[in-house]
């Protein structure tokens, strides 16, 4: 049976190239970039090439770049850093279609005093510029919106956006995490203040971010200790995460222009081949204004996790925009604000490619996926309870998974 991974979304395989540039900083190259000898040098040396490789790739200075552990890091950073920095509770634009990360923070923040508006998008989950403008008002202290929507693919319009805070003298922090890499991304055109990206959505190692802050954006540290990388972000490094990262930014920067017009085709492909073959199927996000690897779909009638539970059994490995939850599916909060029916928006399908899809696994998932559709249909007309037979799955995942989890502390007990 296939292997067919359109996941790329949650994590992309570690590519080789950045397995080679670690591995030695996890055996001869072992030593503290805060160190003033010469293995601290080396490693040392290692962080800041890794810093100018991010920097480069979205147009930024290399003092620009700070490390974190990953995208829910710096997005907190950013939006916390700026509350942190302003002393008193001020006003945040976000929209309703971000993040958890940003979305939390924002809610967070409300409850320390701060005024957030949520904005609201259009079908295709775009914000619309002018609705920024409108809710700036004299205590706005900072824009945070999400450069590609992680559920549909959606491009907002964040250039537009970026010319509006300028005028009016406003920060504005992006979630770049799905896009980096993907779209061509350049932190002036857009007029971002702070950028949030993740390393573990180009190939790179997981647990390992960074985040853009413009030279002479106030932001207070959510970290603090011994001042490393100009006290922002305090603690030693990760080194092997971060040549990791410098090394997936780097190819991601070389293969960009051909890589993304050769993961549309496929997604094209992918997308109206489902959408011929499968009854009841529509594409979810914009049509066009979206990430090169994101097909949305959903299944009128269906339940997505029902979906991602037949495909992994074909070897075909997607996502739902919901949460495994008791057997019930919730209709992800990013369709909820899309307008998306509530029947529609259950039966959510995430297939996203990255590097290693092929045109033959296209044509596989093409081939099965609305069989699968069908055979779930007759199941649910024929009076199948498919929410219990789920929920059993979800049970009996949770239980294998705390009993896996339990017997790995056991077994280090005794050792």
């Amino acid at each position: 049976m296939p292997k067919i991974y359109l996941d790329y979304a949650a994590a992309a395989p570690l590519r080789p190239e950045v397995r080679r540039a670690m591995r030695p900083f996890f055996s001869d190259s072992w030593g503290n970039p805060s160190s003033v000898h010469a293995l601290g040098a080396e490693a040392h040396e290692a962080v800041e090439s890794a810093r100018g490789e991010v920097s480069a790739l979205i147009g930024a200075g290399a003092g620009e770049i700070i490390f974190t552990s990953g995208g829910t890091e710096s997005i907190n950073l950013a939006l916390q850093g700026v509350a942190f920095a302003r002393g008193e509770a001020g006003h945040l634009i976000t929209s309703r279609i971000e993040h958890p990360a940003s979305l939390e923070t924002a809610r967070f923040m409300e409850s320390r005093g701060w005024q957030v508006t949520y904005l609201p998008v259009d079908a295709y989950g775009q914000v619309d510029p002018e609705d920024v403008r409108r809710s700036i008002n004299s205590r706005t202290a900072l824009v945070s919106v999400m450069h590609a929507n992680n559920e549909v693919g959606t491009i907002q319009p964040v250039g537009e956006i970026g010319r509006i805070t300028r005028e009016r003298g406003v920060l504005f922090h992006v979630d770049a995490v799905q896009s980096t890499g993907k779209i061509p991304l350049q932190v002036d055109a857009l007029g971002v203040d702070l950028l949030s990206i993740s390393g573990h959505k180009l190939g790179g190692p997981k647990g390992i971010g960074a985040l853009y802050v413009r030279t002479g954006t106030p932001v207070e540290p959510l970290i603090r200790g011994g001042g490393q990388q100009w006290g922002l972000r305090s603690g030693t490094e990760n080194v092997p995460g971060i040549v990791g990262f410098g090394a997936a930014v780097e190819a991601a920067a070389r293969e960009m222009g051909v890589e993304s017009r050769r993961i549309a085709e496929l997604r094209d492909r992918l997308v109206d081949g489902v959408l011929y073959s499968a009854e009841g199927a529509k594409l979810n996000g914009h049509p066009t204004q979206r990430l090169p690897n994101f097909a949305h779909l959903s299944f009128q009638g269906l339940d997505g996790h029902w979906l991602v539970k037949e495909l992994s059994f074909e070897g075909i490995y997607a996502a739902t925009g919901s949460a495994c939850s008791s057997g019930k599916t919730e209709p992800s909060h990013v369709l909820a604000a899309m307008r998306v029916p509530v029947e529609l928006a259950k039966g959510a399908l995430r297939l996203t490619m990255g590097r290693e899809t092929t045109a033959d696994e296209i044509r596989y998932a093409i081939t099965l996926i609305p069989g699968i559709v069908e055979r779930l249909r007759k199941k649910v007309s024929s009076g199948n309870d498919l929410a219990d037979e789920y929920a059993r799955d979800c049970h009996t995942a949770r239980s294998r998974a705390m009993a896996g989890f339990f017997n790995k502390l056991l077994r280090r007990s005794k050792q």
